[in-house]
């Protein structure tokens, strides 16, 4: 097996070793190391921007564990902040192999070799790596785009982004603001919707940016960051001086982090408590 450096891998997993992982030797206990690159793969699929349930069916197939080995460089303990790095190293017809890596900074603790087959879950038997699938591993681990930005109107865009919204927990019903809106749909590389959002017409002075969401499982992966920026720089380039967003209190740091501040008093509708934050463009 092949010693991984940390600069190996485009996809880093961090995590941190909680007490229950921790055996008598006061070291985590080693059947955890696969958990560890079991959740790092889980997040690898989202960092292609694939969920995993609503694409297997149409690639036909899903991947199956293998072979796993481990090697031991040294221990990891209570408390420790690690990182697991995971890399598509080979694509075969049918398999696919990976090398992975967990460190403490940058030591190397543990190594690893993950190959995982392609098949049909029903029958039981492998069959080949979709290209479609196989170009968006390959294109990941080269370090492209792994979603894109389609901005229009609501008619070409109304039937996915309704079921975009629901799927995100958005109020997906239509309204009429809808039809004067500026819509943003942001795509995997399977078409895929995967996060949306709104900017609408402003009314003195101030545009507004809501139904802002992203497909729940792909949550924390910087979706809905991409879709924000895409409506600030459309905001922009239409001359608005000041977006702003009615946030409720679970969103609020999400959008202070872009620049958002808030004004005036938190207020509640329907047991939602919300603060309107403003961006001076």
């Amino acid at each position: 097996m092949t010693t991984p450096r940390r600069e190996d891998f485009r996809f880093i997993n961090p995590l941190r070793v909680r007490w229950s992982e921790v055996d008598q030797q006061k070291v985590v206990f080693n059947a955890h190391y696969l958990t560890y690159f079991d959740i790092a793969i889980t997040d690898y699929w989202r960092a292609m921007a694939i969920p995993y349930e609503a694409s297997m069916p149409g690639l036909g197939g899903e991947p199956f564990v293998r072979k796993a080995t481990v090697e031991f460089h040294a221990s990891a303990r209570l408390d420790d902040q690690l990182e697991v790095g995971l890399k598509c190293a080979r694509i075969g017809t049918s398999s696919m192999g990976f090398v992975g890596g967990i460190f403490r900074d940058e030591q190397l603790l543990i190594s690893s070799e993950l190959v995982y087959v392609f098949a049909d879950p029903h029958a039981q038997v492998s069959v080949p790596v979709p290209h479609r699938l196989r170009e968006i591993m390959l294109g990941y681990e080269a370090c492209e785009p792994m979603t894109r930005t389609e901005i229009g109107a609501w008619p070409e865009l109304a039937a996915e982004l309704l079921s975009l919204r629901q799927e995100a927990g958005l109020d997906a019903s239509e309204d009429p603001h809808d039809a004067t809106a500026l819509h943003v749909l942001l795509r995997n590389r399977l078409g895929l919707p995967v996060a949306c959002g709104r900017l609408l017409p402003a009314v003195d002075g101030i545009a507004t940016i809501d139904r802002l969401g992203v497909r729940r499982v792909l949550r924390g992966s910087n979706y809905g960051r991409a879709v924000l920026m895409e409506l600030l720089k459309a905001g922009s380039s239409r001359g608005n001086q000041t977006l702003q967003v009615h946030a409720p209190r679970g969103s609020r740091g999400f959008f202070e982090r872009h620049g958002f501040e808030a004004t005036g008093e938190p207020f509640e509708t329907a047991g939602v408590v919300y603060t309107i934050l403003r961006h001076i463009l």
